[in-house]
């Protein structure tokens, strides 16, 4: 972790593309690539919400994890945040991205697009916006 130069505004940009990134996918009929694009857009945006609130910029999942845990139990906005990342996680990386589980008739394009939401709120919860 380092704490020095890093810009959140830089991170919750990265999101914003990585959703983007996944709308064309999905609009490709990539289900699997646009979940897993959508997952790190969310991943991104947490990170970016972690480096607002506390300086330290994550470089995995799991102190991703571990650091939002931490921030929900401080924060009751973000606690209300943490489901539903945890959703996204296990639905579009586990379910959708790694077991192949994607069918669009279930609720994995909802969570797709409903990512940028998601994005929005971290964003919004990191005093950036």
């Amino acid at each position: 972790m380092t704490t020095a130069g890093t810009d959140a505004a830089g991170i919750f940009a990265d999101a914003r593309l990585m959703h983007a990134e996944a709308l064309n996918r999905l609009a490709a009929g990539d289900f699997r690539d646009a979940a897993e694009k959508a997952w790190c857009a969310a991943k991104r945006a947490v990170d970016g919400l972690i480096l607002a609130r506390t300086g330290e910029e994550i470089e995995r999942s799991p102190a991703t994890s571990r650091a939002l845990g931490r921030l929900s139990q401080e924060d009751a906005q973000i606690r209300d945040l943490a489901p539903r990342y945890f959703q996204l996680q296990s639905v579009l990386h586990g379910e959708c991205f790694y077991l192949g589980l994607c069918e669009p008739l279930d609720n994995t394009e909802q969570l797709i697009r409903e990512a940028v939401s998601f994005i929005q709120d971290a964003e919004r919860l990191s005093g950036l916006s």
